[in-house]
């Protein structure tokens, strides 16, 4: 449910944008009347068989299909998720997984840490300091990889989950897609409303081509770790992403990853299974996490650059 500021906030937003109303009855039909708090017929990431698992965060299966040539066998499977947060808390809360080491170049986690209780062996936030690319306002692939190769090096018995930002917003080959080019600051809105609103002034097609081209940039790395990470190695993504294609029941057109809808474009999701060698022998210990705090202000200003508002 919502807060009354969330609620504030949302009537606000509905009298001057009528389609948020149709995005909130949606949600309300893929909620069940908020009956669940994800998509429940979705997989259980930490329950199936793997020994790392690259996620590639907001990747939709269809864009994934026609792009990849990565070796392994491709499924399809449907996420618990439309949204990061939401990939967390169904995934996540409430686990004992300290067996797994997390490293991210999402901050959601971090974020959200006082709501999302899992004890995982360690975390390694990519996304703070060193990580944090900010000429493009994101972490880069080829960064995400090196720490995900030094967490299989420093962790052999660990089950490592690697969470990559591609393809996600920002748009790293496209700046006029990207934040400067329909304001900055704590008031700029996100990229995917400005899109919805038409304050962003693009078609579906530049904003595909941007897209496809962030995927472009994260496959090469990832075929990378995949010839060289012994064991079941996995390839997923957290979430879909919508361009413009028209929501379901009321039939509004959607950007980005709205929590709490279940499109086939938002929960249908790449899972390819690649083995390279031996299984790696994995033992449960005890939790690692450094307790560092990181200030508040660089947390909302690195979700401000991916494009969450809120």
């Amino acid at each position: 449910m919502y807060s009354p500021a969330q609620l504030e906030r949302g009537l606000r937003r509905g009298l001057s944008d009528p389609s948020v109303f149709a995005r909130e009855l949606n949600r309300l039909y893929h909620r069940r009347l908020y009956r669940r708090e994800y998509n429940t017929d979705g997989i259980d990431l930490l329950a199936e068989d793997w020994d790392t698992v690259l996620v590639l965060d907001a990747c939709r299966f269809d864009m994934f299909e026609q792009q990849h040539d990565l070796p392994g066998r491709l499924e399809r499977r449907r996420s618990r998720s439309s949204h990061t947060t939401e990939f967390l808390r169904a995934n996540f809360d409430g686990r004992t997984a300290t067996d797994t080491v997390y490293v991210t170049a999402s901050p959601q986690l971090y974020r959200w840490s006082d709501e999302i209780d899992v004890e995982f062996h360690d975390v390694i936030n990519v996304w703070f300091e060193a990580g944090w690319d900010e000429t493009h306002g994101t972490v880069m692939p080829k960064t995400m990889a090196e720490y995900v190769r030094e967490a299989v090096e420093r962790y052999p018995k660990k089950r490592i989950v690697g969470h990559f930002l591609q393809p996600h917003y920002p748009f790293v080959g496209a700046d006029d897609l990207n934040t400067t080019a329909f304001g900055n600051g704590e008031n700029a809105p996100d990229v995917w409303n400005a899109l919805r609103t038409g304050d962003l002034d693009a078609s579906p097609e530049e904003v595909w081509a941007a897209y496809r081209e962030n995927l472009e940039l994260v496959l090469p790395v990832v075929r990378s770790l995949l010839e060289e990470i012994e064991g079941r190695t996995v390839v997923t993504s957290d979430h879909g992403n919508m361009i413009g294609e028209r929501g379901f029941p009321f039939p509004t057109r959607e950007w980005g990853h709205p929590p709490g809808i279940y499109t086939d474009e938002l929960i249908e999701v790449p899972w390819l299974v690649s083995e390279n060698g031996p299984r790696r022998d994995v033992v449960s210990g005890t939790i690692e996490s450094a307790d560092d705090r990181i200030a508040d202000e660089v947390v909302e200003d690195r979700l401000r650059q991916l494009g969450y508002a809120d």
